[in-house]
């Protein structure tokens, strides 16, 4: 299958490129031009973008996408009275076709906010891994191992079997966070990767609780604490990072991790704004999450790259801090990193295809002065026009793939959350 997009604007996101009039050309899931208008030639399939924007697809790279059951349902808490005395008993009764169908409901979310893949914790990567295969949703599974389950001999199974098993499903190691992991799990956690020379990614200072709690139980912060066990050794990331200290971000630029900031569901949760600034300043790689549906409580990413931009300029007292520019690339290309996903990080031949199209004929995006900024500051879903993921094209104008059966998603969902609520 080859399609040919043409009479594009397009923000490729590659370093030092500019936007440019030209158009890309998809063969399979790959790019394999992306350049200059050209003549044509033989394609099965041409779109005429009408000078809209071509760009990378947005990275959720921090969610919980089977926590649409309890969209609305647990809300005005803080975090441990929301996740230890309403989140945690619900999802005890969830089987694993549950989290099958309530993932493929966030699906439908991300692909209208234009994202193009996501980094998934939740309880069963399996059904999950199902799910997004026959959706056509680029995921990347990661282990959200804990004191309650499963193993670490589990989470050694799942990460050989689910590696490979589906094109545009991976697998990363990982557990859920410091406080919900007792040492001895984590010790052999650190020798699990250390096998497999694996990166790990966690929950991590999101609340200042959390954070002290540590530090008393340990003498150490969370970070100081998985990097002195050796969980750092090949690299990862943290979710949150709300209360990291200098001394943190200094471990974490030595050992390359990245920061994933969420913050919607930091803000709405009241459990701090990160420090994105200073992260950047330290020249630690930043991405972002939506978190989970429950938290957030909407998967709309452009609703995240606004708060990342406008939290970091009030938390810093400067409208300077955060350009709207280092956003974009925290949503396109360090999103793609945080998520061990290389070859998605831009628009350019030999990358995957997976691309949307912003809609700038919308009243939000005139009059057209600077383009990326309108994306960060004005734009919102209904600017996605298009959204392709593997070179499949699953949304367009208002409308899903056609093998997508959305009624049957709303209506399975709807009867999940009676039963759990």
């Amino acid at each position: 299958m080859t399609t040919r997009l043409y009479n594009a604007r397009i923000l490729s996101m590659v370093p030092g490129q500019e936007m440019y009039d030209g158009e890309v050309h998809i063969e399979g899931n790959r790019i394999i031009y992306a350049g200059a208008p050209t003549e044509g030639g033989k394609f099965d399939k041409e779109i005429d973008c009408e000078r809209n924007v071509l760009m990378p697809g947005f990275k959720n790279a921090h969610t919980h996408s089977g926590m649409t059951a309890f969209r609305s349902l647990a809300d005005d808490l803080n975090l441990q009275d929301w996740l230890f005395n309403e989140i945690f008993p619900r999802e005890d009764k969830m089987t694993g076709e549950d989290i099958y169908w309530l993932s493929k409901l966030a699906f439908l979310e991300y692909l209208q906010s234009g994202v193009t893949a996501i980094a998934d914790m939740y309880l069963n990567p399996y059904t999950i891994s199902d799910a997004a295969a026959e959706f056509g949703m680029r995921t990347q599974l990661v282990s959200g191992l804990n004191k309650f389950g499963p193993t670490v001999e589990e989470l050694e199974k799942r990460f050989n079997d689910l590696n490979g098993k589906e094109e545009i499903v991976g697998f990363l190691m990982g557990v859920h966070a410091e406080y919900t992991c007792d040492l001895d799990t984590l010790k052999k956690v650190s020798e699990l990767i250390h096998k497999y020379k694996a990166p790990l990614y966690t929950h991590m200072s999101e609340t200042k609780t959390e954070h002290d709690e540590c530090i008393e139980r340990y003498n150490m912060t969370p970070m100081a604490l998985f990097d002195s066990l050796g969980l750092w050794d090949f690299g990862g990331g943290i979710y949150h990072g709300v209360w990291c200290t200098k001394e943190d971000m200094d471990i974490m630029k030595k050992r390359g991790l990245r920061i994933v900031t969420n913050p919607a569901s930091n803000a709405k949760l009241a459990s701090g704004i990160a420090p994105i600034s200073d992260y950047l300043e330290k020249g630690i790689e930043v991405a972002i999450g939506t978190d989970g549906p429950s938290s957030n409580n909407c998967l709309d990413f452009f609703r995240e790259m606004f708060l990342v931009t406008a939290l970091a300029k009030l938390r810093d007292n400067d409208p300077k801090a955060v350009d709207a520019l280092e956003v974009l690339k925290m949503a396109c290309v360090n999103g793609a990193h945080a998520m061990e996903l290389k070859d998605a990080d831009a628009i350019a031949e030999g990358k995957l295809a997976d691309i949307i199209l912003i809609d700038l004929s919308q009243p939000n995006m005139q009059p057209i002065l600077n383009i990326p900024k309108n994306i960060v500051y004005s734009g919102s879903k209904i600017n996605v026009k298009m959204t392709i993921i593997n070179g499949k094209i699953l949304y367009k104008d208002g409308y899903f793939n056609g093998n997508i059966d959305v009624e049957t998603i709303y209506e399975k969902c709807a009867q999940i959350t009676e039963r759990l609520k």
